[in-house]
């Protein structure tokens, strides 16, 4: 400031602070006719996260003012170049969209007031959970896929792998044996994690139901009373929101709700059900169905100190092993009925002739005639 007050003296000595006050203010006069909303959309433009947003914001206001001027009104937030304007006005002839939209605004405003959300959840599996894992994708539009995870691998590389593609949380498809389903939901990098066996699994192309919902619209999440009543359910609560819920503002997400997920606590399970909003408040489901058994809830990443245990549980191993005990108990007892009847017969047969028997025997003629030939 001194060294302009200085240069003013040099140029004007009789009227330097005329010349610097009438320099101070410049700045001032041009920033006094630009609006609000322009305010609003510039600073959403800076906090836009993708190219294409951007491109959309900038065109809103293309073409009320001339290349050099945008420049010049975007050098305090973020620096724009002309290939950026052409973009943005061949944008507005096409879309029609060189005028203020009333929505759009507000949709920008909450982008700046916000901010940008930045949760992804990585989905991917080891073996045969593909299709599960496509339909759950189809419902997060906030999710990223992966390739199929190697058996030797440890689980502590998920968490390397959600670090690349810069993701927060996870779900893991693991699959056992070819028949066992477990799945992982995670808080990557840091925690906490849980474990479930997933039963009665029905895909949405299995089912066909009469349920539909736009692609990239935001779930709304039911969950049961029972998620508030102990501790461990409430941190699942938590976890699923997080999850399962969509990021507000997020840039392949519709502004609307149109479906709910409902989470459900019966006979020791979470019940996963998907349903269609109906205009009068009725719901058609949707799909997929499955069945969460929790085995355990970890401290860490797919790991750590154990949190909660479920007491209810039982491995899918010990199942079939009650399985083939009952099924052998089964083939013991229908030998050793078979058995006994075969010694039932048995003892039948050797009968010893009764003495009494014939007491009240009628004798026949014919029996009299053939006791009189005999003699």
């Amino acid at each position: 400031m001194e060294g302009c007050k200085i240069v003013c003296e040099v140029i004007a000595p009789k009227a330097g602070d005329e010349l610097l006050q009438s320099c101070v203010q410049l700045p001032k006069q041009e920033t006094e006719n630009v609006s609000d909303e322009l305010i609003t959309l510039m600073q959403a433009h800076k906090n836009a996260p993708t190219r294409n947003l951007k491109t959309q914001i900038l065109s809103l206001y293309a073409y009320q003012y001339s290349a050099k001027k945008l420049k010049k009104l975007h050098e305090p937030y973020e620096r724009i170049t002309d290939w950026q304007v052409k973009r943005a006005r061949a944008h507005a002839s096409t879309s029609r969209e060189h005028e203020f939209h009333e929505m759009k605004l507000q949709y920008f405003e909450e982008l700046v007031r916000l901010g940008f959300h930045s949760q992804r959840d990585l989905l991917f599996f080891n073996f045969r959970a593909r299709h599960l894992m496509n339909d759950l994708q189809t419902l997060m539009p906030h999710s990223k896929s992966d390739s199929k995870l190697d058996r030797k691998d440890k689980l502590f590389v998920v968490n390397e792998v959600c670090e690349m593609k810069n993701c927060n949380k996870c779900i893991f498809f693991e699959m056992r044996k070819k028949s066992d389903l477990f799945m992982w939901i995670s808080c990557t990098p840091h925690g906490p994690s849980a474990k479930f066996l997933v039963e009665n699994v029905h895909t949405m192309d299995e089912l066909k139901l009469t349920g539909n919902c736009l692609k990239g619209s935001r779930p709304l999440l039911s969950f049961d009373k029972s998620f508030d009543l102990t501790p461990h359910n409430l941190l699942l609560k938590e976890m699923f929101t997080q999850i399962f819920g969509t990021p507000n503002l997020h840039p392949k997400s519709k502004p609307f709700y149109d479906h709910v997920m409902c989470f459900t606590i019966d006979d020791n399970r979470i019940w996963y059900r998907h349903y269609q909003i109906i205009q009068d408040g009725s719901l058609l489901e949707i799909g997929p169905r499955f069945v969460l058994n929790l085995v355990r809830i970890f401290e860490g990443s797919f790991g750590g100190a154990t949190l909660y245990e479920n007491p209810n549980y039982v491995s899918p191993n010990e199942h079939r092993r009650m399985l083939r005990l009952d099924a052998g108990q089964r083939y013991r007892n229908k030998t050793m009925a078979k058995n006994a009847l075969a010694n039932k017969r048995e003892a039948i047969k050797d009968i010893p002739e009764d003495e009494v028997e014939a007491v009240f025997h009628t004798i026949t003629q014919q029996e009299i005639n053939m006791a009189k030939n005999r003699t």
